[in-house]
């Protein structure tokens, strides 16, 4: 059975224009970190290593499956996710600026793919492919966390106004946000998607 995590969690990925409040289980990552504006080559040079090393461990796992029993022998490949605060410099700075954005780009990994598999899967598409940043790939994972979250469609500049509807959900509610560290989930692709369409889950840690 092939896990499809549009169908298998809707509650987390097919959020409405009206936030929510929710609890996301622990997850796990194959993860690069950055710092710089998002338009920039090193950002691309990110992605384009996370994707073929996310569908390289789904066909290692296809692999593993063969000779076993279980749930699911196969998956479809989450979405790419960003988790975006500030350095240092860019905290202190009464503007933002793109520059000084620092970053976690990261595709989640299914938590019923073995641990074991995930690093030597690594190694071997190293060795198959030329990817620079390879190695710099980090395995990640979160604890379950309380969070609010909203779709936001259009483009990433105009975000503080959905932000604004999550800020005023969590006052109304009681809650508080932990820190301005937040979360995104991108539902379109940037580079086939019109700007005013594209599809964001925005999301950040309450408490």
């Amino acid at each position: 059975m092939k896990y499809e995590w549009r169908k298998q969690e809707k509650e987390l990925y097919t959020t409405k224009k009206n936030p929510v409040i929710l609890l996301v289980p622990g997850q796990k990552f194959i993860s690069l970190h950055g710092i710089g504006d998002p338009n920039g080559s090193n950002f691309q040079d990110r992605i384009q290593t996370l994707y073929p090393a996310a569908y390289g461990i789904k066909a290692a796992y296809k692999k593993y499956c063969l000779d076993k029993k279980v749930e699911f022998n196969d998956y479809t490949v989450f979405p790419l996710e960003g988790i975006w605060s500030l350095t240092n410099k860019g905290q202190q700075l009464d503007y933002l600026d793109k520059n000084e954005f620092s970053y976690d780009i990261m595709i989640r990994v299914p938590n019923f793919v073995p641990q074991n598999l995930l690093e030597p899967t690594l190694q071997e598409i190293k060795s198959q492919k030329k990817l620079s940043l390879i190695d710099k790939i980090e395995i990640k994972k979160f604890e379950p966390m309380q969070v609010a979250q909203v779709l936001h469609v259009g483009s990433y500049d105009d975000e503080p106004a959905s932000f604004q509807k999550i800020d005023q959900l969590v006052k109304s509610e009681g809650k508080k946000r932990i820190s301005k560290i937040h979360r995104e989930i991108y539902l379109s692709d940037a580079r086939r998607a019109v700007p005013d369409k594209l599809k964001t889950i925005l999301r950040y840690r309450i408490k």
